[in-house]
């Protein structure tokens, strides 16, 4: 009897741990993607995203999956259901294209590179999401000139463009929780994510070189987070990495503090 007894007491936790596996099992194999990536659009709708990320999808060449075209508009629809632990991206829409209505996850504002619109955003713990309909600038002897109502509508676009950035930019200071090792606005660099922020601001602190291993102990930060912020940095030029010994020292260029 007591054998039985014991029996069913082991069969029972047996039951409770495979219950427990059951409903917890898949955060625990949840995988944490990254992205830091270039989207280049070309004038026939043709896509290539290059740059550092683990999700093999953001990694594409000359590819049409994300683009279609209704008469003389284009759409340019990057969606991603997963889950993403922080992503910086930077869209180059094809020459004299104008931007008719845009909508992103994240924070997201607009530029302007070797007469190129440019789209850059970055968020952190959500989905990537980004919806763009542009168009190319009019190309033949008799549409040339725009119209007194397409400057009007060109105007109006931006103006809303303009207000919609404003917007979201003021929601988000105005509600987003911020950690307590958030940095004040004048000391933070454009572009970066609050990972980053962070590695800068205790490389400009130190004056002198870290190792990442003190890094990771100061901002208690996970290696791997470490090393692929730190590699981004390089690549964006803002830190040098040296080789000393078994470890590696890095230090901010001089341009950056």
């Amino acid at each position: 009897m007591n054998i039985f007894e014991s029996k069913t007491k082991q069969a029972g936790i047996f039951i409770i741990i495979c219950f427990v596996i059951i409903i917890f099992f898949p955060s625990i194999l949840a995988l944490e993607y990254y992205a830091d990536v270039t989207i280049d659009v070309t004038d026939a709708g043709f896509v290539t995203i290059e740059g550092n990320t683990n999700y093999p999808k953001l990694l594409i060449q000359d590819s049409q999956n994300y683009t279609t075209k209704t008469q003389s508009e284009w759409v340019l629809n990057l969606s991603f259901n997963k889950q993403f632990s922080e992503y910086i991206f930077k869209v180059l829409l094809p020459k004299s294209s104008s931007i008719y209505n845009i909508n992103s996850s994240g924070t997201i504002w607009i530029g302007e590179e070797t007469n190129r619109l440019v789209i850059n955003g970055f968020g952190e713990n959500e989905t990537i999401y980004l919806y763009i309909k542009y168009q190319l600038a009019k190309t033949s002897a008799t549409e040339e000139s725009l119209t007194y109502f397409d400057l009007i509508n060109i105007i109006l676009s931006i103006s809303i463009i303009i207000f919609v950035i404003l917007i979201i930019l003021t929601f988000y200071k105005s509600y987003y929780k911020k950690k307590t090792t958030e940095l004040p606005e004048e000391d933070k660099i454009t572009g970066l994510t609050e990972r980053q922020q962070l590695i800068m601001q205790l490389l400009r602190e130190s004056k002198n070189p870290l190792t990442q291993t003190i890094i990771e102990k100061e901002l208690q930060m996970p290696k791997a987070a470490v090393s692929r912020n730190i590699h981004s940095l390089e690549r964006k030029g803002l830190i040098d990495i040296e080789k000393v010994g078994m470890s590696n020292k890095i230090h901010i260029k001089k341009n950056n503090y």
